[in-house]
């Protein structure tokens, strides 16, 4: 049969919602002389982050550089499993340089070793384990003593950090939520995490608030301005750099609830740049945005303490601070003081996230968590300002063979259009009025990011395409493409779990669907 491809044309979604952010003294004339910050060693690492990798985790440049590379390429491959497994995917993590992805069905566990991983069998998917966690925030007001909660994909559970001496109140916490006991760890910690915000005069970025001034941190330049923490600043304030002059004002902020995150919009005498300032001097690059998995290095910088780095220990935690509850934060044992708020994380070149609190301070230590910064992309309909290398904005490519269906015998008749996609399904409508979901009538989990959808149909068919989000119990549409020409789809979402419709509005036959998340 003879193939034509449908161009699924791009709905984007626009989004609304804040953004998170860190201070770079490098935007608009504060350009260090010399270029050896933003010289990258072998690898394409900045030497300055090598460095500061090798004092925090002992790693030589070599290890450090390999840690790094194993990492984006583990982001990648993790995104594609998460979206071709469907509802069997559990999470992924990193153990040393090999990955590790759960799954609660067997069947799949061909297409994780295909894909460079390695595969754990589970008892609960990552969508199940994230509904009993939303069970937990809907009774956070009973949270007595708790400080917060977290998917673990190694362990298959959820976490809940409480007090010394508050393991029952965290069990029967879970209890009155609806959790299953066998579903739950009790984790006990006597730190008391809150937001790192300090009311002091004369840093970087500063917001007026009643009684005094505020310093925060940049996070990541974004076109317009750049992303920093939700607390530091409710949409209207207004902001100063740190030469004391107007900068700009807060477009976005959201903080406590959904997430830590805010965008600051710059006036025109500010130049929002790819960089991050290590506070020595050196410029550290900004290549793009490949969310690192669990177990990978990660580094941050602020304008109390400057760069510092550890390792991503959870993500999707639920943080409760003086102020209110935060969800979806990542957690890490990197050290962060006061006025750090805001600043960004990097893993190599990757932009993670921006400092959003924590416990401790860099001289005994502690740990810090941030607010993704694929999340504050989507939400606001951002585009990160990168170097522009190769790399730019995209994850790294899963091997060709990876989280590929088996095709169909029309769909190996003839190379699909759509082929160039890591994720392929196929199918068939019978007539006109005819819908089918995928992948295998069912749905994926995915972390924020950029859509991508390609079909390929029947010559003569009209085949259109839905991309649609659980919201509320329900899936509700989020992108839609129709007409007769050939259409791809590509829209930013949060993260949640998705679902693609295929829908024949005339015409039967076979079709072929190609996707990923980035």
């Amino acid at each position: 049969m003879q193939r034509r491809s449908i161009a699924v044309a791009a709905a984007v979604v626009a989004a609304t919602a804040a953004a998170v952010a860190f201070t770079l003294p490098s935007l608009a004339g504060t350009t260090p002389t010399g270029d050896s910050g933003t010289t990258k060693a072998s690898g394409g690492v900045s030497p300055a982050l090598l460095a500061a990798m090798k004092r925090d985790l002992g790693l030589s440049a070599n290890q450090a550089t390999t840690r790094l590379e194993r990492s984006k390429w583990a982001g990648g491959v993790t995104a594609t499993l998460a979206a071709s497994t469907g509802d069997s995917y559990a999470g992924a993590w990193l153990d040393g340089n090999t990955l590790k992805v759960a799954v609660t069905d067997a069947d799949v566990a061909a297409e994780v070793k295909a894909a460079g991983a390695v595969p754990v069998l589970v008892k609960r998917s990552e969508a199940q384990l994230d509904a009993a966690k939303n069970k937990l925030d809907a009774k956070l007001k009973s949270a007595d003593d708790l400080t917060g909660w977290y998917v673990d994909a190694p362990t298959n559970k959820l976490v809940i950090v409480a007090q010394p001496g508050a393991k029952a109140e965290a069990l029967a916490f879970a209890s009155r939520a609806g959790v299953a006991s066998d579903a739950v760890t009790v984790q006990i910690s006597n730190r008391q995490p809150k937001p790192l915000f300090d009311v002091r005069g004369a840093d970087p970025y500063f917001i007026a608030l009643d009684g005094g001034t505020a310093r925060c941190s940049i996070g990541f330049s974004v076109e317009g301005g750049f992303v920093t923490a939700g607390h530091c600043g409710t949409p209207g304030t207004e902001t100063t750099g740190f030469n004391n002059e107007a900068q700009g004002v807060v477009k976005a902020s959201v903080f406590p609830g959904d997430a830590d995150m805010g965008f600051v919009e710059v006036n025109d005498q500010w130049t929002p740049r790819p960089v991050v300032n290590d506070f020595k001097g050196n410029e550290l690059p900004v290549g793009g945005n490949t969310e690192a998995p669990v177990g990978a290095a990660v580094c941050r910088s602020g304008s109390t303490t400057g760069t510092f780095c550890g390792t991503i220990l959870a993500k999707n935690q639920t943080v409760v601070y003086p102020e209110g509850a935060v969800t979806g934060l990542t957690r890490t044992d990197v050290c962060a003081e006061g006025g750090d708020s805001g600043g960004p994380w990097l893993s190599g070149d990757q932009a993670q996230g921006v400092t959003s609190g924590g416990s401790g301070d860099c001289t005994v230590g502690g740990e810090t968590f941030f607010q993704p910064v694929n999340e504050i992309l989507a939400e606001n309909n951002l585009t990160l300002v990168t170097t522009g290398g190769e790399d730019e904005g995209g994850a790294t490519a899963a091997p060709t063979d990876s989280a590929t269906a088996a095709p169909s015998e029309s769909a190996t008749a003839a190379p699909s259009a759509c082929s160039d996609l890591p994720v392929q399904r196929s199918g068939a409508l019978s007539k006109a009025g005819t819908a089918q979901a995928q992948p295998n009538d069912g749905a994926f989990r995915a972390r924020a990011g950029r859509h991508t959808a390609c079909l390929d149909a029947p010559d003569g068919s009209d085949f259109d395409l839905v991309l649609q989000r659980l919201t509320r119990g329900k899936f509700k549409t989020v992108a839609k493409a129709t007409g007769d020409d050939v259409k791809t789809l590509s829209v930013n979402q949060r993260s949640g779990t998705f679902r693609y419709v295929v829908v024949a509005s005339s015409g039967s036959g076979d079709y072929t669907l190609g996707f990923n998340v980035q």
